[in-house]
């Protein structure tokens, strides 16, 4: 049984703050201020270009790649943490086309997030004419997978809405065609429970600092399923991908299994971060997570509408439906959310007019559920957000 009162307090929360965000950036782990030091004076201070050996940080993708693999429902030895999100569906997608070269579609759908499909066109450009990015509508995906298929890149949540797809079935479908399968895990690692294994998932990719809580800019990270661990190739020949990185011969030679993943040196001071957050994360059970998850969304859903009908929910009440964040649609909504984040209440904004609200067990409760629903109709029934202040499109939304 997890003790969410005990992971609440392993977080930093500025104090009369609402911190309905986690799904954009997950809050500060407490812990890693004081890890993120050790590893300046003591590890980089003390022992220079030593801790590479003496305090294990290339090992540290791997070690930290096993952990998060709890969560995601991955083999031991199969994920691998480095590089960006952008970075790793690049190579997830590109290794799925060699796997498949019989084949010239991607498959993706209008819900995904913007930089995968941007990530997809880029390669395809690369690769020439014959090659399509196929989009369709969410709904529609499951009925899209045809026999000329290469692979599905699907965001398993949708960034919007909140919306999750059935992994299973689609991979199913995927599979009966002789497709292959990418799975974006930004909105679900950490969110939810994933099964990466039991639905026979081809790739996966995700990010860490979001509901993982890892830090801005923290590294993403990439699953290979077993079958192809070693089949797959690295379009992204990078030098710690290499079998014998320190042989530093003239030609690539891919490493052995999730190995050859890798591309660019870790991020070590950032994997710090990374290692305290989980900390948190291994005393964690993903069931009990996803079960207080439905419970607060189903709190705020229902406080919301009763108190706020301006608004007009867009995720799914299905439970089989829903991640972990609730979106509402507002045509004034991004100076609703400035006025929010002004009272203390911090979700974010989804151009046209999504409200996003993410909803993370391991800090949040009853309590901010309940005042946060009260100040936003306070908000909305007196109109407080129309004012030029909160008209003033800021750079990040």
């Amino acid at each position: 049984m997890t003790d969410f009162t005990w992971t609440r307090a392993q977080f930093h929360m500025p104090d009369r703050v609402i911190y309905l965000d986690g799904n954009s950036l997950g809050p500060l782990p407490l812990a890693a201020s004081d890890r993120m030091q050790s590893m300046l004076t003591e590890e980089w201070g003390e022992k220079l270009i030593t801790g590479w050996n003496d305090c294990g940080w290339m090992q540290m993708p791997r070690d930290l790649g096993d952990r998060i693999g709890r969560l995601i429902g991955a083999e031991a030895g199969h994920v691998v943490v480095g590089d960006t999100l952008s970075i790793k569906v690049y190579q997830a997608l590109a290794a799925a086309l060699r796997l498949r070269p019989d084949r010239r579609v991607i498959l993706s759908d209008s819900g995904n997030f913007p930089s995968d499909l941007y990530m997809a066109e880029g390669l395809i450009k690369l690769l020439g004419p014959e090659y399509e990015l196929r989009v369709v509508a969410p709904e529609e995906v499951g009925d899209a997978i045809t026999d000329d298929v290469a692979v599905t890149m699907i965001t398993e949540v949708d960034y919007r809405t909140g919306r999750r797809h059935d992994m299973a079935d689609l991979t199913r479908r995927a599979h009966a065609v002789g497709a292959l399968t990418v799975w974006d895990l930004a909105h679900s690692a950490g969110a939810l429970p994933v099964d990466l294994a039991g639905c026979g998932a081809d790739f996966a990719v995700g990010c860490t600092y979001k509901y993982i809580n890892a830090g801005p800019g923290a590294p993403a990270f990439i699953y290979v399923a077993p079958r192809h661990a070693d089949q797959a190739e690295p379009v992204l020949s990078g030098w710690l991908g290499h079998d014998s990185p320190f042989a530093f011969e003239p030609s690539y030679r891919a490493g052995a299994g999730i190995e050859r993943m890798r591309v660019g040196t870790p991020p070590v001071l950032q994997l710090a971060a990374l290692e305290s957050a989980l900390d948190v994360w291994d005393k964690v059970d993903m069931a009990d997570l996803r079960a207080r998850s439905l419970a607060l969304t189903d709190r705020f859903i229902a406080g919301v509408e009763a108190a706020c009908p301006q608004l007009r929910l867009q995720t799914p009440r299905d439970y089989a439906l829903r991640g972990s964040q609730v979106s509402f649609a507002f045509d004034d909504g991004y100076a609703a959310m400035q006025a929010l984040i002004a009272r203390g209440v911090i979700g974010d904004f989804r151009a046209p007019n999504i409200m996003r609200f993410g909803v993370t067990p391991l800090y949040i409760g009853e309590a901010e559920i309940d005042s946060a629903v009260a100040i936003l109709a306070d908000i909305l029934d007196n109109q407080l957000w129309d004012t030029p202040q909160f008209q003033m499109r800021k750079a990040v939304t």
